[in-house]
């Protein structure tokens, strides 16, 4: 039987509904705000996977097209793909959000699928996405601390704006997600303009505050569903032997434990471990020398090793926590706010558009920009319709890096997700479209990685972008802090820079980025229950230090925007003309602008608005695409002399092209300062001579003179063409026709108008 729990949140209906649908699924629901619906479905597998060291959760988001009524647009396939970049962020988000809230101890793999059902291109469909995983999370019966809730907040006009419609976030300078429970906050993603720390701390809490509304619409939810699953059923042993199996195997336990408490410490602080390969080798020492501890106590090997397996890394996290909590000590000497050494260049490769290395210890990145024409933005299509992007990021996070051996295979939701923090942190500092036509492509490279790879792409972005000319605002650095705490909170130390040992349970993964003056993003995800203001304030003020810091090394290395691109990047000139003579640069069938293109090498392309983007690696050729261009809009007037081929002779003239489209006509009496009886007798077609507008009459065509133009000299030196006798030809028909487009007029002598050159084409 369907139940429905409705009230009303920010201003709009939120719903949540269950029992009706995927009733086979462990836990279902459909979530509307507004007109937007959301279905979250849960099902957990109905056995362990052995031998993980990991919580298997797998959280699927699906965008299908027909929610907001659009079938694809490409001519073969109309089925949805692969997920977009959207999807997968989006997905990302909501793991982040809810992972934290699983119990330890079950290895069954739990898989939540979101699947987006309507969208009111109003209501954002990833904050209702978030709100319907953790509903049907609430009421599956599995063992998870929520519910959660989420919200999006904006900054307008210096106020906070809650939900904001789409309409709404284009004019904010804040993208803020907050997801948490009722007293903490345990996911943050946000995209800013230089946002104080002081207003994203005040923007964080507010939004904190504002999805209590949502939680509470889930606990009336929860309280009113008997969930399907009792997971610590399974857990218990059922029969007298498993029950003393399973004491046995806590008596081994203890046993290794023990041993741990009494000599981690002495191997792991012995001395300063300064590289990650040292602190391999020091929890190495740690497993061996307990597995030959085992060995002396008569332990099997098969139990030896899932002794080892099981207790060692909690036993070195645990201890981690208490030297930092306590002591303020780090494995690696540093001190909590201290960050590794840090080192930046640029111009690490001799013919890319702008490319740049940094280092922050064993993390190591390059960064590669690539300049390209407008025409190569990347076209996307999606639930909001079709858009287009001109700043890519894109990131790479090869084995190498962290040393390990491991097939190469397409991108995966780690290596997009890291490139779109890093674009999002270096956007708002981009230049506009109308400042920088360029297309811009930037690859992260990781060629080390121990802490926070995406974080040094973006600083090797910023260099590489200052590199290649680019004129960003400022530049941007990036910094990754972490958090040591012990489980009931009680304790904790805010971590500048983490790497390696130092993410264990009871740590966050808080990356920040901006420039000196604000942040541009942040994004959080944890390994507690959810964090404090106290521990937030803390953490973005020990955050602002790290930034300036390395600030510091990035305009060391480059202090600003290199004047001049470089040589081998595409040139680019933009220009605007009238909208309605785009007709004209095109041509029929492309015909005009294909020539252009084809002659000069270059790429053109044409906005509505009447942008024209001239782009290609010759200078010389770019300048004369964009002179063959002007020349076909330009508003011809009385006494300007233009160079032209002779494109038509008739018996009282001489048709001459003055760009792509037009004509004008020389009378015969006009191409000499001598009597010429026929046109023929003096020019052929395809000769370039030089002609000045002498009148353009009410109809718009063109009547052109050669005589009185030094240029033409050499044509008259020896009079050719002279008429020696008389002629009608230069008075029949009683005037002189002119023309204005290739597509107009005729030959005004009476009998059928002939076509010109240009309507002749437009046949073919």
């Amino acid at each position: 039987m369907e139940k429905v729990f409705s009230g009303e949140w920010l201003g709009r209906p939120l719903t949540i509904k269950t029992g009706k649908v995927a009733k086979q699924a462990d836990a279902a629901v459909w979530v509307q705000y507004g007109e937007t619906v959301v279905q979250a479905t849960v099902v957990q597998a109905r056995t362990e996977r052995l031998g993980i060291d990991f919580f298997p959760l797998m959280v699927d988001f699906e965008e299908k097209l027909y929610a907001a009524g659009i079938i694809k647009g490409s001519r073969w396939i109309k089925r949805e793909g692969r997920p977009t970049d959207l999807s997968v962020l989006t997905g990302r988000m909501i793991d982040r959000s809810i992972r934290p809230l699983f119990a330890e101890g079950d290895n069954r793999d739990v898989q939540v699928i979101i699947t987006v059902l309507a969208v009111d291109q109003e209501n954002d469909y990833d904050i209702v996405s978030l709100l319907a995983a953790s509903a049907a999370l609430a009421i599956s019966g599995l063992n998870w601390n929520g519910p959660i809730g989420g919200v999006r907040v904006g900054l307008i006009e210096d106020k906070f704006v809650f939900n904001p419609t789409y309409e709404e976030q284009a004019k904010s300078s804040l993208d803020l997600i907050v997801a948490g429970t009722a007293k903490k906050v345990i996911m943050i993603e946000a995209g800013a303009n230089e946002i104080p720390e002081a207003i994203m701390l005040k923007a964080i809490m507010a939004g904190q505050e504002k999805l209590q509304v949502a939680i509470e619409l889930i606990n009336e939810l929860k309280k009113n569903i008997t969930p399907k699953l009792d997971p610590s059923s399974s857990k218990k042993p059922e029969t007298a032997e498993e029950q003393e199996e399973e004491k046995k195997q806590a008596e081994l336990l203890k046993l290794g434990q023990d041993w741990l408490k009494e000599n981690v410490n002495k191997i792991l602080f012995d001395k300063a471990y300064y590289t990650k390969g040292e602190r391999k080798l020091a929890v190495t020492a740690i497993k061996d020398k307990l597995n030959e501890y085992l060995t002396t106590q008569g332990v099997d090997s098969d139990k030896r090793y899932h002794i080892v397996k099981k207790i060692v890394d909690k036993a070195i996290d645990a201890e981690i926590t208490r030297a930092i909590t306590e002591e303020k000590k780090r494995v690696d000497g540093r001190a909590l706010d201290e960050i590794r050494p840090l080192s930046a260049e640029v111009a690490v490769l001799p013919r890319d558009h702008g490319t740049a290395l940094f280092s922050r210890g064993e993390t190591q990145v390059m960064s590669i920009v690539t300049l390209g024409a407008p025409g190569l933005e990347q076209s996307l299509e999606g639930l909001e319709g079709q858009s287009k992007k001109r700043y890519m990021h894109h990131y790479n996070f090869p084995p190498y890096s962290v040393g390990e051996v491991s097939p190469l295979r397409g991108t995966g939701r780690r290596e997009i997700g890291h490139g779109a923090l890093a674009e999002k942190a270096l956007l708002p500092m981009v230049p506009n479209k109308d400042e920088f036509p360029y297309a811009i492509r930037i690859v992260s490279e990781t060629l080390g990685s121990n802490g926070s790879s995406s974080m040094a792409s973006t600083c090797a972005s910023t260099l590489a972008l200052m590199d290649a000319g680019v004129p960003i605002k400022k530049p941007v650095a990036g910094i990754a802090m972490g958090l040591a705490s012990n489980a009931d909170m009680s304790r904790w130390e805010v971590l500048t820079d983490i790497q390696d040992l130092e993410d264990g349970d009871g740590g966050m993964d808080f990356k920040i980025t901006g420039t000196a003056q604000g942040l541009t993003a942040i994004q959080l995800d944890t390994k507690t229950d959810g964090l404090t203001e106290e521990i937030m304030a803390k953490t973005l003020t020990q955050g602002r230090a790290a930034l300036n810091q390395i600030l510091e090394v990035i305009t060391a290395a480059i202090p600003a925007p290199r004047a001049e691109l470089s040589k081998y990047a595409p040139r680019l000139i933009s220009f605007n003309v009238d909208p309605e003579k785009i007709g004209a640069i095109i041509g029929p069938g492309g015909k005009i602008i294909n020539k252009i293109i084809d002659e000069t090498g270059v790429s053109i392309d044409i906005e509505d608005s009447g942008l024209v983007v001239v782009c290609g690696t010759d200078a010389a050729m770019v300048d004369e695409a964009v002179r063959q261009v002007k020349a076909i809009v330009h508003v011809f007037e009385p006494g300007e002399i233009i160079k032209g081929k002779v494109v038509r002779l008739l018996d009282f003239g001489a048709f001459v092209a003055l760009n792509g489209s037009q004509d004008g006509m020389v009378h015969v009496s006009e191409l000499a300062p001598y009597r010429i009886e026929k046109p023929s007798d003096f020019l052929t077609v395809g000769d370039t001579v030089t002609v000045k507008i002498k009148e353009i009459d009410d109809q718009g065509r063109i009547n052109l003179t050669m005589k009185g133009l030094e240029e033409n000299a050499e044509l008259w030196k020896d009079e050719k063409g002279k008429s020696n006798g008389t002629s009608f030809g230069s008075s029949f028909g009683g005037g002189r026709p002119g023309f204005g487009s290739r597509g107009q007029g005729g030959d005004r002598r009476g009998g059928p108008s002939r076509p010109s050159r240009f309507s002749e084409r437009r046949r073919s």
